[in-house]
């Protein structure tokens, strides 16, 4: 049972998270444990001081080794930042044999030919995501297999990052004691924690706010439309706060976490704020509305980038099942409501869904009741998906992966 032990690790900004758990049956993850320390050498997504996010990471893994060794073996680890990106691609292949009949060696050699994009040698293919099939003209096809044709083609999203920033993450890992077994790109594997298929059948997009950064993933009729990340997060409200208030960021954090609030006009505008009580040798009370209006017009910032992105896929204010939020910003009261109004969609917070993540303890139960667990949790939900070859550290040749990843 142990060697099946997965470990999903998610290395933010401001938080390494580690979840232990173990796949059993069809879509379905029994959770053992989850760990969590400070982050550190981390900034919008990428390694900027290598020993420091080494030394955090180490303190994870020695948690996680003390009650599975056999997980440190199997790390599915999460990739995010700004610099990668999401292209749509095509394949077209002749279907190999007299009978015309597809095979899978056909659907392999397709979604060979959509990862034949051009790349320059410093990006590496994180994920090749089938949207759809096209047999003889006919399209829209989910599974080709045993089907009859002359010509197969493929529509992939195909989605690349930086490899000098994969690499550097996927070191600290390994000179911390761990084996990478897989690369997720982080909004990916959050959407598979949270979403559900109906939700991807209408029409949504996941947005994870994180401290350093926030990712976005767009499904409609099953398939993944679009990914994206922006290098702006919830860290950005704290550092906002601390110029407008002159008070230590630290401080700014704690009165972001104990009286923030994300739409200023449901604040009262008299209401005030104590500083002494978040730092005895501040001075000062300003009012709950203040400091929400320098909360709201980060996030707006943030909305009118996500809308960008979503203008530019025709899916502006036109996705059924609105928005799902998730990540340690969607802990913010009144997130929801900024959302719906600013982005003109139905919106709600996020929680990793029970049906798939099987707790096995008060701690673990408590895992599935956060936001800020989705992209942990998600990337041992794509452990059983993926099939790829992890990019060698001494300068090897990146390969690509061999198989169609499903949204």
């Amino acid at each position: 049972m142990a060697q099946e032990q997965v470990l999903g690790l998610d290395i933010g900004t401001s938080a390494v998270k580690a979840v232990i758990g173990e796949p059993v049956g069809v879509d379905k993850i029994k959770l053992y444990t989850g760990f969590s320390r400070p982050s550190r050498g981390m900034r919008k997504g990428v390694v900027v001081d290598m020993e420091e996010v080494a030394g955090a990471v180490t303190s994870v893994l020695q948690d996680v080794k003390s009650y599975s060794k056999a997980a440190l073996r199997n790390i599915y680890l999460g990739v995010s930042g700004a610099d990668v990106r999401a292209q749509m691609s095509r394949g077209i292949v002749a279907v190999a044999r007299a009978s015309s009949e597809i095979y899978k060696d056909d659907v392999a050699r397709a979604i060979q030919a959509s990862e034949a994009v051009n790349l320059p040698s410093n990006r590496i293919l994180l994920h090749t995501v089938t949207r759809e099939y096209i047999v003889d003209g006919i399209g829209d096809i989910r599974d080709p297999l045993g089907m009859v044709g002359a010509r197969l083609e493929v529509v992939s999203v195909v989605i690349d990052a930086f490899q000098p920033a994969v690499k550097n993450l996927m070191k600290c890992v390994e000179l911390s004691g761990g084996s990478v077994s897989g690369i997720i790109f982080t909004p990916l594997a959050s959407a598979m924690a949270v979403l559900t298929r109906n939700q991807k059948e209408l029409g949504v997009v996941l947005i994870d706010i994180g401290y350093g950064t926030t990712g976005i993933a767009v499904y409609e009729e099953n398939k993944l439309l679009h990914a994206k990340t922006f290098p702006v997060g919830a860290g950005h409200i704290t550092n906002d706060l601390a110029i407008a208030l002159k008070i230590p960021v630290e401080a700014a954090e704690k009165l972001k976490l104990s009286y923030g609030y994300a739409l200023a006009k449901d604040v009262p505008g008299k209401d005030t704020i104590d500083l002494s009580k978040i730092d005895p040798e501040l001075k000062g009370a300003p009012t709950k509305k203040f400091v929400s209006e320098v909360i709201e017009a980060r996030l707006a910032e943030i909305c009118d980038l996500i809308n960008t992105e979503l203008r530019l896929i025709g899916k502006a204010a036109k996705l059924p099942a609105g928005v799902v939020v998730v990540g340690g910003g969607a802990k913010m009261p009144g997130m929801a409501e900024l959302l719906r109004s600013e982005l003109k969609l139905s919106s709600q917070v996020g929680l990793p869904q029970p049906s798939i993540f099987q707790p096995t303890s008060a701690a673990t139960s408590e895992l599935i009741e956060s936001p800020e667990a989705a992209a942990a949790l998600g990337l041992l939900g794509w452990s059983g998906e993926v099939d790829q070859k992890i990019p060698s550290l001494d300068g090897g040749v990146i390969t690509k992966f061999i198989k169609s990843i499903l949204p």
